[in-house]
């Protein structure tokens, strides 16, 4: 199967996690054959954020595409820019905020169970 995300019809999501604004999300696909629950592109405009909040027994991973940002992971605030790769821990609390005020922040996002 193949699907671009680029020419998808987003889903708006507003304060997402309670984060600011209304940030986009295409979800690529949602059925695997695997336990992984999603895999998700992602637009930021500018001045948006996805809240803090804490997962589960699973990693999640931010591929940043394109734009600024400022990654809150387990209480320490961490630039991030395009070809950061952020793994999120099991049970770890994180936070992305879009730095810029002209340029949206753009970044696959895909989560992981862990079977151990």
């Amino acid at each position: 199967m193949i699907r671009n995300f680029l020419t998808a019809t987003p889903t708006d999501v507003p304060n997402c996690h309670d984060g600011e604004g209304t940030i986009q999300v295409v979800e690529i696909f949602d059925q695997f054959a695997t336990a992984m629950p999603y895999f998700h592109y992602t637009v930021l405009p500018p001045g948006t954020s996805v809240g803090l909040h804490q997962h589960g027994n699973d990693e999640e991973f931010y591929v940043i595409l394109e734009g600024n940002g400022i990654m809150t992971d387990e209480g320490q605030d961490k630039p991030v820019t395009a070809g950061d790769v952020i793994k999120n821990p099991p049970y770890g609390e994180h936070a992305l905020v879009n730095i810029s005020a002209t340029e949206p922040l753009k970044m696959l996002v895909f989560e992981v169970p862990c079977t151990v």
